[in-house]
């Protein structure tokens, strides 16, 4: 699957770049292209007759609001739209000529806000801030929008990058998306609307550095529920958006260079590659060995030899020279006609490769002990680790006019990235009384593909029907990463610490793992609109039914190999000659091999059947009820199997969920709106969490799941009020409270033995806070600083869960901040849009110490602490035009990631500062 996605995606890529150019309309007089849309709302208009004034030249805008005027006579044209319950508006001075494609952006007044026809100069269409802000204003609840132009303007490189400039949002790990204070489990991702599956064995959540910025038009992050999304979120819905097709034939080529300081030209650990792991594909050399694939026997001499003489040789983390970072993107787009229809297409296609490091790395865990009852360091290491990461992905957009009512669109994309890295530790295992040092060499390679095909018709005057079709899935694969222990153990004659050697005598200090995840999804949806006859006053009726079946399947198994008859002097020889083969003589073996329980298998399968409905009715002239329900009937189940076989063990949960959602939009002024609504939504377990089966997660912490677990419910409150000084500055404050009920959680569980996690409904939790955000011109302080543009968003977040379930749960505290949940979040910045196409940004962001695992036994909770980012982008047009110098500064103040457990160091480095130099060229 993951070869003949690449080479779909491709072949895909080459056949629009191939495109010829007399695709696009090549007429001796001019174009005039362009869109239609509501001035309070920013909801395209469809059924808009444009006309050019004194000619028959007429269009009617489509489904997108779009239209597209031929064969205009070059010279200053006036250009009239007329809607019925609008006011008319005349565009002059639109200069058109044979050499490029007019465009504009038409914005229709409702006639209750309009006393007579507007008369405007045609000026250029508005930028994609304008465009965010406007599909914020426009949305029925809370939306949080970043376009384009905001995306080309900052140094991120990925989504995850990008999305936490939004308010209130924050993001673990590079990756995982956390909204309100909210874990990863109650966050959905889409993308172009479609509902993605997750990379990851052990969550649903879809890590967001997997998508490259420069694929992206906007991401919208919907934090109030409406029926018409799904049920299951109730932090956030993020919909990464695709990059659609300009009006014109557009080629745009971006190559950029860059340094990490801590890195570059310096010395890193690495970790060997193979094959063709540059394009993030690993090396058929990391297959899991045929003989352990075929069931090898690991009771008979013969089948442990052959076995072990399979494994790659490779467990040593080597000296290198960091490389630089490097990315390289490309785009064509444009509109043409195909059989005399409009067809619109976009090709995109980016990569990058880069260096990155954690210098100074410090690891400990916890324990009771020193001052007043206090904590101590227990297993204290410090080290380093190297990682080179590939990144790369690209889109294939097509979409076709049918005709003046009807629009299909054919949409996929494909990401793929892999990081392959060393790490390597030194310190004291308390345990055993020695000192030791840990490597281990890991590859993991994730893809993500999507295709959709989409149809919006519309019937007359009222009537509108939307579908679409998606077939999603992803993979995950962590091919034999290798695990190794070498340890300074005592002379018991002369009590003096012995060679470096390696620790063979006990579990896990050689262990070679392969694990692999793939799921897919099926999605199909249909809704239909009929606008209600409210004279002046538009409303509408919504409905609509959605199905999706999911497939998984996880395969993970670990093999530990140990000492049985090294001699002393023997294990103090490197890794790559004890497990050479020289002593894997079945006659004499020095190792054997034996299967970890750290594995298993498992399968799981959820099918969703939603129907919803939705009223927009006006009250008023400025007052708005939006009501509405969804229906959602959700099973589950989860076969699995323990790496020793046997019965699986199965879980399977189902329930059907009536999910309200009532919401008041009122308008107080023109460039107002304040927003109230109440809705119900709700979180499901994660796959493995249903599961008996036992089996280490990441942590390396026994885990097993409840098949006992239930749904939790969630009551949503959201107030904001909003203000739009103009088009591009807003300023807005929110409250939100959520209160849950049976909200699922993380447990250690007491044992008699070694403690152990699982997962429990705790008995309740309520998150609360406060948002503000503000975007605005400095141009009425002083002319001089019209180009400068101040934005700020702060969230101040409070929650409290209660986690009941003393009988097996030994946590310190069962009432607490819920885990994962900041204080609170600060992105601000100051940018800069010159008249000549010079633009600068600086973008700040910090969030408040939040919990990143809860304290156990008399233990404190862990924290991570604040980590304060402080980055730079610059955008200078070169002459000739066309072509654009950036400069990206990332990570100025190299904040080091921190986490502490009293006055523990749990684990704490820095990552080095990085610079990039490139240019973009567009045509």
């Amino acid at each position: 699957m993951r070869i003949q996605s690449f080479r779909a995606a491709l072949a895909g890529l080459l056949f629009l770049l191939g495109l010829p150019a007399g695709l696009a309309a090549q007429v001796d007089t001019g174009r005039i292209e362009g869109r239609v849309v509501d001035a309070g709302t920013g909801a395209a208009l469809v059924g808009a007759r444009v006309v050019v004034q004194g000619s028959e030249l007429a269009a009617v805008s489509g489904v997108d609001g779009r239209f597209t005027l031929s064969r205009v006579p070059t010279a200053s044209q006036s250009v009239v739209v007329t809607m019925t319950g609008y006011a008319p508006r005349t565009l002059t001075g639109v200069q058109v000529s044979a050499a490029d494609i007019v465009r504009l952006e038409v914005k229709l007044a409702a006639l209750e806000y309009a006393l007579e026809g507007l008369t405007v100069t045609a000026g250029a269409a508005r930028g994609t801030v304008s465009r965010a802000l406007e599909q914020q204003r426009a949305a029925v609840g809370v939306v949080n929008t970043v376009g384009a132009e905001q995306i080309a303007r900052g140094p991120d490189s990925d989504a995850a990058q990008v999305v936490q400039r939004v308010s209130g949002v924050t993001v673990q790990d590079g990756r995982y998306v956390f909204v309100r204070g909210l874990g990863e489990r109650y966050s959905t991702t889409a993308l172009n609307g479609a509902r993605l599956p997750s990379p990851e064995p052990d969550r649903r959540v879809v890590p967001l550095d997997l998508f490259p910025a420069g694929i992206l038009d906007g991401i919208a992050v919907a934090k109030t529920f409406t029926p018409d999304l799904p049920g299951d979120f109730s932090g956030a819905q993020v919909d990464l958006r695709t990059r659609s097709f300009p009006t014109r034939r557009t080629l745009s080529v971006s190559l950029s260079g860059g340094i990490n300081d801590a890195a570059t030209f310096r010395g890193v650990l690495a970790a060997p590659a193979t094959g063709t792991e540059w394009l993030a594909f690993a090396g058929s050399e990391r297959a899991l060995p045929a003989p352990l694939a075929g069931g090898a026997d690991l009771n008979d001499f013969a089948g442990i030899s052959e076995a072990l003489r399979s494994f790659r040789n490779a467990w040593s983390a080597k000296e290198a020279t960091g490389r630089p970072n490097g990315s390289l993107s490309a785009s064509l787009g444009g509109q043409g006609e195909v059989l005399g229809r409009p067809l619109g297409y976009i090709a995109a296609l980016s990569y990058s490769a880069s260096q990155e490091v954690r210098r100074g790395e410090e690891r400990a865990l916890a324990a009771l002990g020193g001052a007043a009852g206090g904590t101590r360091p227990y297993n204290a290491f410090t080290g380093s680790t190297g990682r080179t990461s590939v990144l790369w992905g690209g889109v294939l957009n097509l979409s076709a006019q049918l005709g003046e009512g009807a629009r299909v669109s054919f949409n996929n994309t494909y990401d793929r990235t892999s990081d392959n890295e060393a790490n390597r530790l030194t310190g004291t295992l308390e345990e055993f009384g020695v000192p030791v040092d840990v490597t281990r060499l890991s590859f993991v390679e994730r893809s993500i593909y999507s295709t959709q095909l989409r149809g919006s018709h519309v019937f007359g005057d009222r009537h509108k029907l939307d579908w679409s079709g998606a077939l999603s899935g992803v993979e995950r694969d962590e091919p034999d990463r290798s695990d190794l222990a070498y340890a300074r153990e005592i002379d018991p004659r002369t009590g003096e610490p012995r060679e470096l050697a390696w620790f063979g005598n006990r579990s896990r200090s050689a262990t070679r793992t392969f694990s692999d995840l793939s799921e897919q999804a099926r999605t199909g949806e249909v809704n239909y609109t009929f606008q209600l006859d409210r004279g002046e006053i538009p409303g509408s009726i919504r409905v609509g039914a959605m199905y999706r079946n999911v497939e998984r399947d996880s395969d993970a198994r670990a093999y530990d190999l140990l000492n049985r008859g090294l001699t002393d002097e023997q294990r103090t020889l490197p890794a790559e000659e004890i497990f050479g083969g020289a002593f894997f003589d079945p006659g004499d073996p020095k190792v054997t091999l034996r299967q970890n329980i750290n594995g298993g298998f498992y399968t799981a399968s959820e099918k969703l059947a939603a129907g919803y409905a939705i009223v927009e009715y006006p009250l008023s002239s400025r007052l708005r009820l939006v009501g509405g329900a969804r229906v959602e009937w959700d099973r589950i189940a989860v076969d699995a199997v323990g790496v020793n076989g046997g019965r699986p063990r199965s879980a399977l949960l189902e329930n059907t969920d009536l999910l309200p959602a009532l919401a008041l939009n009122w308008d107080p002024a023109g460039n107002q709106r304040v927003r109230l609504s109440a809705t119900r939504t709700l979180s499901r377990p994660e796959y493995r969490e249903l599961s008996e089966v036992t089996y280490f997660d990441v942590l390396g912490v026994l885990t097993y799941g409840n098949p006992g677990l239930q749904r939790a419910l969630i009551r949503n409150y959201d107030l904001r009020w909003e203000l739009y000084p103009s088009d591009n500055e807003m300023l807005s404050v929110a409250v939100f409270a959520k209160d849950f009920d049976r909200p699922l959680e993380r447990i250690l569980v007491q044992t008699t033995g070694a403690s152990a996690v699982s997962f429990v409904n705790a008995e309740g939790a309520f998150n609360y806070g406060v948002e503000l955000e503000a975007r605005k011109g400095l141009g009425t302080l002083a002319g001089f600083l019209r180009p400068i543009a101040l934005f700020a968003n702060v969230s101040l977040i409070r929650s409290e869960i209660t986690v009941g379930n003393r009988g097996i749960a030994s946590i310190t505290n069962d009432r607490r901040p819920m885990a994962g949940q900041a204080p609170y979040v600060v992105n601000t910045g100051l940018t800069y849009a010159g008249d000549s196409g010079r633009t600068a940004a600086v973008l700040y962001n910090v969030v408040g110490k939040r919990i990143a695992e809860v304290g156990t036994g008399g233990l404190p909770d862990t924290y991570e602490l604040p980590r304060r980012i402080l980055d730079l982008s610059l955008r200078l047009p070169l002459p000739g035009g066309g072509a654009t110098l950036k400069l990206d500064a990332k990570n100025l103040l190299d904040s080091p990631y921190e986490l502490r457990q009293g006055t523990v160091t749990r684990h704490r480095y820095t990552a080095g500062r990085t610079f990039s130099l490139g240019v973009s060229l567009r045509r």
